[in-house]
Order: structure tokens, then sequence, then C-alpha cells
């Protein structure tokens, strides 16, 4: 992301203080912030006013093999909302016609915090609807907004991946989730980082499941979860590429059926011969009886 789109899209952040600058005057203004360095001193204040102004959590929650559902904790900080006022909200409100969509609910908990609830009864269910909501091109609108010079704001690549082997009674799950936040990091047009997204984005997935999981680290620098019960919470870094991988077991309604439907003939099977008298020694034919007459 080059300075020129940063820029736009913190310049509606600092409107407010708009005449603070024009009070100084702008020779004053380019002594103490020259031109060149515009971008870092809108990265610099805004970093001060918008510390941690957005909570955003997604949690992956299993029951068993068919049932589960994932759920979005959003909360925004009241620093944003009164710098962006009705864009913010809009937002929220396109959360929830997409939530909706997806056969899901939502919980207006404040003005400035959301909860959504999607349901899936299946792994093919989950990533289908996973990947459609958090898609970028589904956030973005039709056209693509784009800065005077004509680049694209940020995108956000979200995909989640599940593998399931069956196993009669249990069913393995692997989960791969990958999540592109290199976008969001505040870098300057030499590609110098200014300062870190993670004081202005607190960003969370979490995955919970009847038995708990295994993380898989595949390098030194993957994330490290923390374990809360039968739940993992991994803190996601802004303008990184975050990759997630675990493997968990959950128990397989169809198998356990069965086996409860074998089992249950089974014993009416060996109750019947086992204990119970031959109904042919209890209740002769009836043309044998009409013969003895």
């Amino acid at each position: 992301m080059n300075s020129s789109s940063l820029g736009k899209i913190f310049l509606w952040l600092i409107r407010p203080f708009s005449f603070v600058l024009k009070l100084n005057g702008r020779n004053r203004v380019n002594r103490v912030f020259p031109m060149r360095n515009t971008i870092l001193w809108l990265v610099v204040l805004t970093s001060l006013l918008l510390t941690g102004c957005v909570k955003y959590d997604v949690g992956l929650n299993f029951d068993n093999s068919n049932s589960g559902e994932f759920v979005q904790h959003i909360k925004l900080g009241e620093r944003l909302t009164s710098f962006s006022g009705d864009s913010v909200y809009e937002w929220l409100n396109s959360i929830e016609r997409r939530a909706r969509k997806l056969e899901g609910k939502t919980q207006r908990v404040s003005q400035e915090e959301i909860i959504v609830t999607i349901p899936f009864s299946s792994g093919t269910e989950l990533q289908e609807k996973f990947n459609e909501f958090f898609n970028s091109h589904a956030n973005q609108p039709s056209e693509p907004v784009q800065s005077k010079s004509g680049s694209e704001l940020p995108k956000i690549e979200s995909n989640v991946l599940l593998e399931q082997s069956n196993f009669l009674l249990l069913v393995r799950n692997r989960l791969i989730y990958d999540l592109d936040l290199r976008s969001l990091s505040l870098i300057a047009s030499k590609g110098n980082v200014l300062t870190n997204a993670g004081s202005i984005l607190d960003l969370e997935f979490s995955l919970k499941t009847p038995w708990g999981a295994k993380n898989i680290q595949l390098t030194e620098t993957a994330i490290e979860p923390e374990k809360n019960g039968n739940r993992l919470v991994w803190k996601l870094q802004p303008g990184e590429l975050n990759h997630i991988e675990a493997i968990f077991w959950l128990p397989s309604p169809l198998g356990i059926g069965a086996l409860l439907i074998i089992l249950f003939v089974s014993g009416g099977l060996y109750l019947r011969y086992n204990f119970m008298p031959d109904p042919r020694i209890q209740f002769p034919p009836k043309v044998a009886a009409i013969q003895e007459q």
C-alpha cells in the first residue's frame, strides 16, 4: 500500500483537527512537519488518538462433526466512532445484512458493539459460509474505491480449510486458516515501517472443541496460541501473513447412532434366544391342536 492510499485513509480521521493547522499557518506547519513527510505525521497523530480503537474477535465453536457455529464479536472504540461517524455504522449494518444472508443472527449490544453468530452443519458448509462472509470481494463495493492517484484501498484475504477423516465413531479434523493482513501494514513510500498497526487493531481468532485441539507450529515465527480450557486463542498480527493450523477430534453422530442401532438389535436377538422360551413350544400350531382332538 503506497503513501497516497494510506494518506486518504487517515485524512478523514484527522479532519476535526484541520482548524488547528489553519491557525498555526502553513509555513509553521511545514517547518515542523515537512510536506515530504506528511504520511509520517499523519500516522503518528492517528496512532496517538486511536490506540486500540477496533477489537475484532472471530471464534469457531464445534459441538460435533455435524454441528457448530462461528462467532464474531466486534467492538469499536469511542474515538473511532466520533471521528468516522456514519461510515463506521454503515459498516456494522453491512455485517448484519451479510449475516442474515447466511442464515445467521446478530445481537446489537450497543451502537458500537455487535455479536454475529452463523451456524453450520458440516465442514463443507463451514468453509462456504466462512469464506463467503470474509471474502474481500464481499466486503468491498462493486467498484473498488480508489484514491486520486488511482491506487486501490487495502484488501484483506481470508480463507479457511477444514479437512475431515471419518473413523466411524470419531472424525479427525485438520483446520487450516490463512489471513493476509499485510495490506494493513503502515509503510512509507520507501518501504520503511512507520508504526505498528497492532496499536490500532486488536484481532483474535479462537477455536473451541469438546476435547480441545492441538496447535501445529510449522515455523519458529508461527503464532503460539493461548490455551483456555478447550479453547485455543491466537493473537493475529496486523501487517503480516497469519497462518494457523490445528488438529482436533470430534464425535460422529452418524457413527454413534449406527453403533447404538447395532447394539440394540444385537441385544434384542440375544434376549430373544437366551432368556425367552421358543414360541414354537409355547404356542403350538393350530393344525396340530385340531388333529389331537
